[in-house]
């Protein structure tokens, strides 16, 4: 049985999302895709095509660059959700100059009232190199914040190192 809250972590192309599609296809209920990506150009667009080519049928897709808690409030408990993901949402929020603090209550409201099992995606920035400039260095520290807050509600955490899923909290269903 699918937790109510799943954080998988990992690097760029880690295999992170496959193995949290996985989860939430694992769990049997209509599966829900909340995407966060934004595609400002043509590379970014054929990123989202390809990303909707490998997760294949069987996804309701609902496009949320920053209003997730929100969103969470209108998905019924029948279903499972997959946030993807979480790094995205924060650089919408960052490039978009909005309140950090106030944006990440309203996610966290609406996981916790989530009535359904939600996996959150997110981007694992501790083992790189101290960023050249100031907005991604405040990008990287408000990411492992973010991260750090979402393990401390999870019920399961995993991070995924080239496709191979390692547990750090919890038990996979």
């Amino acid at each position: 049985m699918l937790p109510s809250l799943s954080l998988v972590l990992g690097g760029a192309a880690s295999g992170k999302s496959t193995f949290a599609e996985m989860l939430v296809i694992g769990s049997g209920r209509p599966r829900v895709y909340l995407a966060t990506a934004q595609a400002f150009d043509s590379e970014m667009e054929d990123k989202i095509a390809r990303h909707q080519e490998l997760r294949g049928k069987g996804w309701r897709t609902i496009e949320e660059p920053l209003e997730i808690g929100r969103t969470l409030a209108g998905i019924s408990g029948d279903n499972a959700v997959l946030i993807d993901c979480a790094t995205m949402w924060l650089s919408n929020h960052l490039l978009a100059e909005n309140d950090l603090t106030e944006a990440e209550a309203g996610l966290m409201a609406g996981l916790a009232l989530s009535a359904a099992p939600v996996v959150i995606v997110s981007n694992e920035v501790g083992d790189s190199v101290v960023p050249e400039n100031r907005l991604a260095r405040k990008f990287q520290i408000e990411q492992g914040r973010l991260n750090q807050k979402l393990a401390a509600k999870a019920d399961l955490v995993v991070n995924v190192i080239a496709g191979l899923p390692q547990v750090l909290k919890g038990t996979l269903p």
